[in-house]
């Protein structure tokens, strides 16, 4: 094992010089090409640094702590825990996962996890929603994930549902005259700001809102009766669902009038969720979650927190919607992005 002793001897400075600038302490102490040097001798000789005997040093594990209800257990959301694990690791911290299914298992978890030293806690919530941050954390940095508390007081990352909605004009786009909306009949942040991004859309292309052609639902029989009642009653030619799964049962009626989607009417989605994405034919357009970019955008804004400097979120991997700065308004929104298929009419 190559140790800071060996990294000194071969570079010509002291052991002292080699640490601070191995333990990412050398800013305004080293010269920046003295530090480049030494980082460049460690990665030749394969240098690991010791994470106990560097929590002993610092007095920090460099270890976070995500705190989720159902997250963890959710396919399609676990593109959050990804986006943390993958910045957690390139700024050499670990992360710790856990799932609670109500307060006394949420404090549980918490003082299970501070026990560990944890630096920092990621709090989720299984879609977006006002939450409040458990009293218990109120000493540890945290920043919510697809969440917000009511004041804006704590960080916090969600998707920017005004701009989902708002993105259903690319059925107006299509040449659709009639645009139906199939929402959410539960309360829910996501279907306020959907459907208030539809209505603007709409409004912004000359076009009058219209209730009747606005179909909030919630699953299974009642819902395949409430958009068949749509297609009857309002004839749309044009479907923005609040999800993918909304958008089945567009398909399905669509099916029993032997209408082709992507041909005689338009379907847009939002959630890219696996199965549908897979399943529907002809494939769904529809607007993707950022469920990763919050993840990686998070962890970035919480090791800033616990360092007390900014961090880059540019090199994030994978994602396909910008990453807002860390210094964003509370609550920092992500612009989904529209991932084009066959089920609108080109």
């Amino acid at each position: 094992m190559t140790t800071m002793k060996e990294i000194a001897e071969q570079t010509g400075v002291s052991i002292s010089t080699v640490s601070l600038v191995l333990n990412g302490r050398d800013e305004g102490r080293v010269n920046p090409t003295l530090a480049s040097l030494v980082r460049n001798k460690a990665t030749e000789l394969g240098y690991k640094i010791n994470p106990l005997a560097r929590s002993l040093r610092t007095n920090k594990t460099r270890i976070l702590g995500f705190i989720s209800e159902e997250v963890a257990t959710t396919p399609y959301a676990g593109g959050i825990i990804l986006g943390a694990q993958d910045a957690a690791s390139a700024y050499g911290y670990m992360l710790f996962t856990v799932s609670t299914d109500g307060k006394a298992s949420e404090e549980n978890e918490i003082a299970t996890l501070k026990r560990y030293g944890v630096d920092g806690f990621f709090y989720s919530k299984m879609s977006n929603r006002i939450a409040h941050v458990p009293e218990s954390l109120n000493e540890y940095p945290v920043v919510m994930v697809d969440a917000t508390d009511h004041e804006n007081k704590v960080p916090s990352i969600e998707p920017d549902e005004f701009m989902i909605g708002y993105d259903a004009n690319r059925l107006i786009q299509a040449g659709c005259k009639r645009i139906a909306y199939v929402g959410c009949a539960e309360n829910m942040i996501a279907q306020d700001g959907r459907l208030a991004g539809y209505r603007t859309a709409l409004q912004e292309a000359g076009r009058a809102f219209n209730p009747s052609l606005v179909c909030n639902v919630m699953n299974n029989g009642p819902a395949l009766r409430a958009v068949n009642k749509l297609f009857d009653d309002e004839h749309p030619d044009g479907f923005f669902c609040f999800n993918d799964a909304r958008a089945w049962y567009v398909y399905e009626c669509a099916a029993r009038r032997g209408l082709t989607v992507g041909k005689d009417i338009s379907v847009v989605g939002v959630d890219n969720h696996r199965v549908f994405a897979e399943t529907l034919e002809p494939q769904l357009t529809t607007v993707e979650l950022p469920h990763y970019e919050m993840g990686y955008w998070s962890a970035c804004k919480l090791i800033s927190m616990i360092e007390g400097k900014d961090v880059d979120t540019s090199s994030c991997p994978s994602a396909r919607a910008s990453l807002p700065p860390l210094d964003a308004p509370i609550p920092a929104k992500i612009h989904c992005a529209l991932l084009e298929k066959d089920s609108v009419i080109s």
